[in-house]
Order: structure tokens, then C-alpha cells, then sequence
């Protein structure tokens, strides 16, 4: 009898405990700007993680609506200038498009800094800190996740073997450090938007252009190029983050929701980055094997051991040098702390 009465007790704090987490977790419902719309991380990670995950892992309690800033006629350069203003609540931009706020936001993305995705991944974990500082004190802006696209690679419209032939091409960048990657070369860097170089490839203003393998196919690179050079000179990581003041509102039971979900949205995509870079490669060349994109034919060069050793020279005698030339002594100390002590480099302001 005893032992029933017990059991009944505990079924019925367990019933109760149910209404009281939902009435914990109050309705709040968000706006939030994405990256680039047409690329397979918006539509396979942001888009569902807002509109559907969000929602069904919360009851419904957390709902939120996501635009990508290119729908909203942005270059994604603005969004942390306006996200500082409070006209973005919620949004995503490329951290090199916004290196002209600050050479900080170049850091973890130097041309040829990170060889694979998980050494990609160890350097962005290592300057996470200094970003929440920055962020927070200079532009009342929450980091919240930091995330890559595909290796970054180098597509031409043109018979291309190596690192040697970019000498008196010009090639379309997304950053200035990958421009000075290829004066380095003696090619010509030129900055464009990614929304931009498919005409600028077809009106022979741009040789060749750099972005990641499976973003240019999506962009359907493919059909303006000829030649695909899969080495990783970079890896354009996305920073995620929040208008400070907005989170604040928040209550502490959303924000602890939001932190750990989208935590864990982050390491999804990092992980997810091996697969598309690969499929990038497969779907360009046009293989059986290629899933989630369109199948170009393009002819895919052979990376050459001696250009590896050539992007790592010309990231420390000449990268480096110039960009911590732009942060300054106490900017260059705190990268020197985290991403120089991973990668083997020390750098000189």
C-alpha cells in the first residue's frame, strides 16, 4: 500500500514537471539573417535549424523567420555595422568580407593558414575569445558560433597546372590576404563581390576566381570555368552572432536554449565540411559520386607537393607579415597566444 502511494507521488511530480519546463521557456519568436541563400549551408543547416529544428526541439515556444542577406539586396559586409545599430537582431556574415571594420576579423582565415578543415576548426576555437571581447566591447554584438564553408579553392577559365601559371592573371578574391596570396604569385587580386563573378569569369575581367568547391558549383561556377586547383587556401568562416541588447532581453531560459542548440548547429557544420568539399570536387569534375550539387566538367589538376610548400612560404613571408603589420603589436600578441602557437608561426608588427 505504502509503496503505491510512493509510486503515485512520483508519477505525479513527473506529470508536473512537464507544464512547468514549458511555462519556463516562454514564446519568443525571432528574426534572423542568414548568410548567402543559394548555397547548400544556408539550405541545409541555417534555414532548417530556424524554421523547423528550433521549433520542434522547443514545442513550439521558439520560432523564428530567416532571410539570407543577399535576398535582402546586402553584400554581407554591413551586417555586424548593422547589427551594431540594432536593424539586425540575429545574422550571419563571412568574417572576411568585414576585415575592413578590423584586420582582427582576417585572423583566422590568412591565406594558407590552415591546411584541413580540422586544423581550421582548432584555430577558430583557439581566437574564439578574442572575438567575444572585440565583439562585445567595440560592437555591443554577442558572438554566438563560428562556422566554415568548404575548402576554398581556385577556379579558371583557362588551361591552368600550378601556382606558377596565376603569374599575369587576374583572380576574383573574397579577402584581402587572399589578394596578397596571389600578387605573392604575381598575379593581380581583385576584390568582388561572390554574387558578381560569374559575369565578371564571362567578360574575361577576372581569369580565374577563388571560393569554395562545392559553393561554386551551386553557383554554377562550372559552367564559366575550366579548370578546378583543390588546394585549400582558405576556408571562409561565417561568424554567427547577436545584437547584445537583443540577447539581453532574452529570458535566461531561451538564451540557455539557443546557446546550446545553436552549439551544437556549429558542430554539425564543421563536420559536415569534409563531405562537401569533397562533393564540391566530385560535382565540378562532373563524377558519379557527386550528390549534392550539379555535374560540370570540368578538369580537375593535380595539387603538387612543391605548390603546398609554396602557399606555406608565401603565407609567412609575405601574409603574415603584412597583416600583422595592419592589427598592431597588441592584436599580433594575442594571435601569436592562440593561432601562431598552432600553426608554428610567430608574427613581427
Amino acid at each position: 500500500m505504502r509503496t503505491g502511494r510512493i509510486a503515485a507521488f512520483v508519477v505525479g511530480l513527473l506529470l508536473a514537471s512537464g507544464p512547468l519546463v514549458a511555462q519556463e521557456l516562454p514564446r519568443t519568436h525571432l528574426k534572423v539573417v542568414g548568410a548567402w541563400g543559394n548555397l547548400s549551408q544556408y539550405k541545409n543547416f541555417e534555414q532548417p535549424f530556424w524554421t523547423r529544428e528550433l521549433p520542434a526541439k522547443t514545442n513550439g515556444a521558439i520560432t523564428a523567420e530567416i532571410t539570407p542577406f543577399n535576398e535582402m539586396g546586402l553584400k554581407g559586409a554591413e551586417i555586424f555595422r548593422l547589427m551594431r545599430l540594432g536593424v539586425i537582431d540575429f545574422g550571419s556574415t563571412v568574417l572576411g568580407y568585414v576585415a575592413g571594420d578590423d584586420p582582427r576579423n582576417e585572423a583566422i582565415d590568412l591565406a594558407g593558414l590552415a591546411p584541413d578543415v580540422a586544423t581550421a576548426r582548432r584555430i577558430s576555437d583557439a581566437y574564439r575569445p578574442v572575438y567575444d571581447r572585440f565583439y562585445r566591447e567595440q560592437f555591443g554584438i554577442q558572438v554566438l558560433a563560428i562556422w566554415p564553408y568548404p575548402a576554398q579553392v581556385i577556379y579558371c577559365n583557362g588551361a591552368l597546372s600550378g601556382l606558377d601559371d596565376l603569374r599575369g592573371k587576374k583572380v576574383r578574391t573574397g579577402n584581402r590576404t587572399l589578394a596578397e596570396f596571389v600578387e605573392a604569385l604575381g598575379g593581380t587580386g581583385v576584390t568582388m563581390a561572390f554574387s558578381e563573378v560569374v559575369p565578371a569569369l564571362q567578360n574575361k575581367v577576372v581569369d580565374c576566381a577563388i571560393t569554395g568547391t562545392l559553393s561554386g558549383n551551386a553557383a554554377k561556377w562550372y559552367e564559366v570555368t575550366t579548370h578546378l586547383y583543390a588546394l585549400p587556401v582558405g576556408w571562409s568562416q561565417v561568424m554567427h552572432a547577436v545584437n547584445l541588447k537583443t540577447w539581453e532581453r532574452l529570458a535566461p531560459s531561451v538564451r540557455e536554449v539557443l546557446s546550446r542548440e545553436i552549439r551544437d548547429l556549429e558542430d554539425r557544420i564543421w563536420k559536415a565540411m569534409d563531405v562537401e568539399t569533397q562533393q564540391g570536387i566530385d560535382c565540378n569534375v562532373g563524377r558519379e559520386s557527386c550528390t549534392m550539387g550539379s555535374k560540370g566538367k570540368m578538369t580537375l589538376v593535380p595539387v603538387s607537393e612543391r605548390d603546398r610548400a609554396t602557399l606555406d612560404r608565401v603565407l609567412r613571408e609575405v601574409v603574415v607579415p603584412k597583416w600583422a603589420k595592419r592589427c598592431g603589436a597588441a592584436c599580433v600578441e594575442e594571435w601569436n597566444r592562440t593561432v601562431g602557437a598552432i600553426v608554428g608561426i610567430s608574427a613581427t608588427p
